[in-house]
């Protein structure tokens, strides 16, 4: 046996059997969420010093919030790819959890969060909230009535004047929906359609909606209190209210966090989820450019803030909105002509 023989052989040896000096494999989660990448990052990288847990974070457009990740964690059904939704509404997390998408964990984070915004076998549960607003510029309407319902955006004196999100996307299809289901769907159809006739814009999501209407091209629109916060705290001539308080009542639509069945990281995805429904977190948000609304009492907020218990709110049963999803989009398309 020749001498390199003898070593080449030592070699081996010694890298069959040397114990492995690269440390225990990285933990990580898989994270999908449609909230906006400058509130959700923050805090997601918090976690990972937190908890030395990497998040790999994928998020959606705009135009398409929710609605695209949603489609696509169906289609991944099979093999899912991602652990963790955080979703910036409710009514999609409801119907992941019809297609089967979602298993259950009832987080102990969740201990204090009022039964009707989680999930009784802990498919979601829900977290610091958004209301749907109306917002209007300050500079149009100086000398004028502000609206102050969703019927106003019907009303001719408008015609023209007011802009909304596309009824089949985000939070404005959840609100549309509610509407479709608090007044019936042949007065909410005769609703649609009349605001059709007034002109109402269609434009690509609610942030555009804020920006068209601090910029004076539209007296007012429908959209979330995230973005109507944004342009208030950057001093952009607008002004805010909660609609339909002698009326329908206001709809408030919380975050939703869910465990994906199949989950490839499922105690890293506990963690997370855990992490997020902590009272921590739900006070960050709600001091965060987009101000949110906790949804459980205790939780310290700005005084800017109104309590979900301070407004007239909505009736609203999501699970109810999830299962008509399908019968409201038909209603919205023809009403709407889209």
């Amino acid at each position: 046996m020749t001498r390199n023989t003898v070593i080449l052989r030592l070699l081996c040896f010694s890298i069959i059997w040397t114990p492995c000096s690269c440390g225990k494999p990285e933990r990580q989660v898989v994270l999908y969420t449609s909230v906006d990448s400058f509130i959700a990052e923050p805090i997601v990288r918090d976690f990972e010093k937190a908890s030395g847990i990497r998040v790999v974070m994928l998020g959606d457009t705009e135009a398409s919030k929710t609605t695209g990740l949603v489609n696509r964690l169906i289609a991944e059904k099979a093999s899912p790819r991602c652990d963790v939704f955080w979703n910036s509404e409710l009514v999609r997390t409801v119907i992941l959890k019809d297609q089967g998408v979602l298993e259950p964990y009832v987080s102990p984070s969740a201990a204090e969060i009022p039964s009707e915004f989680k999930d009784k076998g802990g498919f979601w549960h829900g977290f610091a909230a958004r209301a749907r607003v109306i917002i209007c510029n300050r500079n149009l309407l100086r000398d004028r009535e502000i609206p102050q319902s969703l019927a106003d955006f019907a009303d001719p004196r408008w015609r023209g004047r007011l802009c909304m999100a596309s009824p089949m996307f985000g939070t404005t299809t959840a609100h549309m929906a509610a509407v479709i289901n608090a007044m019936g769907p042949e007065p909410a159809s005769e609703l649609f359609r009349r605001m059709k006739e007034n002109e109402v814009a269609l434009v690509p999501g609610n942030s555009v909606v804020k920006e068209l209407v601090a910029r004076g091209e539209f007296a007012a629109g429908l959209t979330d209190t995230d973005d109507a916060w944004e342009a208030i705290q950057s001093g952009r001539p607008v002004a805010m209210l909660y609609p339909d308080q002698a009326g329908l009542g206001t709809l408030v639509i919380p975050n939703s966090v869910a465990l994906v069945k199949g989950a490839r990281h499922p105690a890293e995805a506990k963690e997370l989820i855990d992490y997020l429904l902590s009272k921590a977190v739900e006070k960050r948000l709600a001091f965060s450019p987009s101000r949110n609304m906790p949804v459980r009492e205790g939780v310290e907020h700005p005084a800017e803030v109104k309590s979900i218990a301070e407004i007239q709110r909505m009736p609203c049963d999501f699970e109810q909105l999830a299962r008509k999803h399908e019968s409201s989009s038909e209603i919205l398309k023809d009403a709407f002509g889209l």
